[in-house]
């Protein structure tokens, strides 16, 4: 199998590791790239959650080589993530940054932005990504310095300059970038991509592989958004959190099969007059051992949805 080394010396356990997946592996010092081939690449964020070890780097960020030049596809949660994504971009090729894109709202994908402001790229996002990004600014910025120390210096909020609505697409010279966005799923400014050469589809939060999902919208709206990706015409999908996949129909069911399990739960609890606190304790948990940092996102997932689903 073909590897990339960019004059780094990787560590035996990494080469060894290299041999056993499919995708070739580009490493760029300790910031790994997968190359899906066709101008598809992927850097797979760590499984960390934000109170036990959160680095700003534990989302997917991918790009897509064009023709024409580049599409970033979420930039991490810091200006040094985003920094480390730039340079292995410009290690893979030379052609200008032309888009960078944001999956939806969340910290850990947008605070990257700040290191491509320099190659005045456009920046694309739902409708509403903007004016939630102004919201959400003071407290985003308090959780990075909480957080971060230091790495969050110069980690400025960009917003998009160019928003986009289902059937949007943007040209990369051989190959194009086409949007859906959603009402309501996991956040409210959620959009997927699919790359039309490669037939590659970037989720962003709509689903998760490995790590447990989570909602912070409307839990009724992520069922349906999974349903409606389950007739996407592609051959392989990058999710916001997790390995890429072919097998994404799988994939979709599993997280599906994981929120239907944790809303029939919490509606027969609120129904049985079990308290949220003891819901916490006992909602999904036949699908606890399915999923990485369960115990702490299913607990924050009950404390979403079970005060909305009361009002039912």
């Amino acid at each position: 199998m073909k590897k990339i080394n960019f004059g780094i010396r990787l560590a035996p356990a990494i080469l060894a590791l290299s041999f056993l997946l499919s995708a070739t592996q580009v490493q760029s010092a300790d910031f790994g790239i997968e190359d899906l081939g066709n101008g598809i690449y992927v850097h797979h964020g760590a499984h960390l959650d934000i109170d036990t070890g959160y680095q700003g780097d534990i989302c997917n960020l991918s790009f897509v080589v064009g023709s024409r030049g580049v599409a970033v596809i979420d930039t991490g949660g810091s200006l040094k993530v985003g920094k480390q994504l730039r340079a292995a971009i410009k290690a893979v090729t030379p052609l200008p940054i032309l888009y960078v894109i944001n999956t939806h709202v969340h910290p850990d994908h947008i605070f990257g932005n700040a290191a491509f402001v320099q190659d005045k790229p456009v920046f694309v996002g739902h409708a509403k990504l903007g004016d939630t990004m102004q919201l959400r600014q003071e407290v985003y910025n308090k959780l990075n310095v909480k957080y971060l120390g230091a790495d969050a210096v110069g980690s400025d909020m960009v917003k998009p300059s160019l928003v986009v609505s289902t059937g949007s697409k943007l040209d990369l010279g051989d190959r194009s970038l086409q949007f859906t966005t959603y009402v309501s799923a996991h956040t409210v400014t959620d959009i997927s991509v699919i790359d039309s050469k490669t037939r590659t589809l970037f989720t962003g939060d709509l689903l998760f592989i490995e790590r447990t999902p989570v909602i912070e919208s409307d839990i009724k709206g992520l069922i349906a958004a999974i349903d409606s990706l389950k007739s996407s015409q592609v051959s392989q999908v990058v999710p916001g959190h997790g390995p890429f996949t072919k097998d994404w129909i799988v994939a979709l069911n599993n997280e599906r099969l994981y929120l239907d399990t944790l809303l029939t739960d919490i509606r027969a609890n609120i129904k049985n007059g079990v308290s949220m606190e003891k819901t916490m304790e006992t909602a999904a948990a036949s699908e606890k051992n399915k999923w990485l940092l369960f115990d702490v996102a299913n607990r924050r997932n009950v404390n979403t949805i079970y005060p909305i689903l009361e009002w039912e």
